[in-house]
């Protein structure tokens, strides 16, 4: 994170980068605040006010190609605006400042559903707009519906899931023929994997093949095992159970391979590394990096004990807040684009959406010509790991930084995986307390 993600959802999901305060700017003609500078008048009652904190969305053509050409066919007697979080004054302080809450808000649940949603009261429980509206949720992905649950310890649904960034296993098929290693497949195990890493990790002169590389971070934050950094019931860090030390020592393993330390995920297009887990916008991305790279996809490794089990989920989710007043057309809107012929449409163009239909998982990618070829099945094998349960209702929110047990106190410090885990439990406790504290 800050980006953990992110982005990317595909992109990284480092993804979502932390929100951070800047000085509001005059707006520019056209832009959603251009008219609504405090305390200023409502918006016209046909205007839908759309907030995204979603990189892929970043560019405004990307927008338009892929959602607002769409909805302005499908709704001409409405009026769409549209504001990305890191265009300059535009972080949800600023928009609330200027007294323009958006109707719609497309955000990381994750990272970002207590730390701005649930701080600034904009949380709308969508419950009774499914029914009014006849939505059948059970075509969505599963596990993305429990991570929305599971944020509301009393079962509400703030929000719908939208897209979402699935981790998978990149391999440079040149690398596997050059030593001789047959090609991971789907449904591989960790160990099945740290095997193929140990034969394919090689020193030749001057240049080093990296057999795997995984990003400790991410690997964490949306770890397999479905466990929590925080006390579900208390106020404070939960990192010394035995999980998490398995979850560490699974992968640091892999980093003790000779001459296979950790570098970055994203030297994988230099061509010298063999394997990586990343999100599958990189498919993209590392494409156009070095076109003469020769690699494909596999299904991220899992743990044998959880055969088939894949990162949480890494969604965008869809809120309706608690101040529009143009709810109906706002859920009118998210139903559209949560329709099988709109999931179709970012399918095609690479993005991973919550609708779970043949028809979506075919169409991924055939827009996209670096997707030709590949293994693109891979994307959906498995299951999405549960989110953990939601915490108990008034509980102090940080984002815990989990990353750090690797880097600096494994990789940098040579801390073995208890003291490092015990060392940022004991910093996130505090930080909680300190929260606490200033909040009272």
């Amino acid at each position: 994170m800050a980006t953990r993600l992110f982005r990317t959802s595909i992109y990284t999901l480092s993804a979502l980068a932390v929100l951070t305060g800047c000085t509001m700017p005059a707006a520019a003609p056209g832009d959603p605040l251009a008219d609504k500078q405090s305390p200023g008048p409502s918006s016209p009652d046909n205007e839908i006010f759309i907030y995204t904190v979603y990189p892929v969305f970043g560019k405004e053509d990307v927008w338009e190609k892929q959602v607002g050409q769409f909805l302005k066919k499908k709704f001409p007697e409405l009026t769409f605006k549209h504001a990305q979080w890191d265009n300059p004054g535009r972080q949800y302080q600023d928009l609330i400042a200027a007294g323009t809450v958006p109707d719609i808000i497309f955000d990381n649940p994750g990272m970002n559903y207590q730390r701005y949603i649930l701080k600034n009261d904009l949380q709308y429980d969508m419950s009774d707009l499914i029914k009014k509206y006849n939505f059948d949720t059970s075509q969505l992905n599963p596990a993305f519906m429990a991570q929305i649950q599971r944020l509301s310890p009393e079962g509400k649904m703030y929000g719908l899931p939208f897209m979402s960034g699935e981790f998978v296993l990149f391999y440079n098929k040149d690398i596997f023929d050059k030593f001789g290693v047959d090609y991971p497949k789907d449904g591989m195990t960790y160990d099945e994997i740290y095997e193929m890493a140990k034969k394919l990790t090689r020193v030749e002169g001057e240049r080093t093949y990296k057999g795997y590389q995984q990003h400790p971070g991410l690997y964490m934050t949306y770890n397999q095992l479905s466990l929590s950094p925080l006390s579900l019931t208390e106020d404070k860090a939960e990192l010394s159970s035995p999980g998490w030390k398995k979850l560490v020592d699974n992968l640091r393993r892999f980093y003790e391979i000779p001459a296979n330390q950790f570098t970055s995920v994203d030297d994988f297009p230099k061509g010298n590394m063999a394997m990586t887990v990343h999100v599958s916008g990189k498919i993209v991305q590392w494409y156009e990096q070095n076109k003469n790279l020769n690699f494909d996809i596999a299904s991220m490794p899992s743990f044998a004990d959880a055969p088939g089990v894949k990162a949480q989920p890494n969604i965008n989710v869809a809120y309706i807040t608690k101040q529009s007043t143009k709810k109906d057309q706002a859920f009118q809107v998210i139903q559209y684009l949560l329709s099988e012929e709109m999931q179709i449409n970012y399918a095609k163009d690479g993005n991973i959406g919550a609708l779970q239909t043949p028809k979506v998982q075919e169409a991924f990618g055939k827009n996209l010509p670096q997707m030709q070829g590949k293994h693109a099945q891979a994307i959906f094998y498995g299951k999405n790991a549960m989110p953990p349960a939601a915490r108990a209702p008034g509980l102090t929110y940080i984002d815990v930084p989990v990353h750090n047990v690797f880097q600096p106190l494994i990789f940098s410090e040579s801390k073995d995986s208890v003291t490092a885990l015990r060392m940022v439990e004991e910093a996130a406790t505090k930080a909680i307390q300190t929260e606490k504290a200033a909040s009272q």
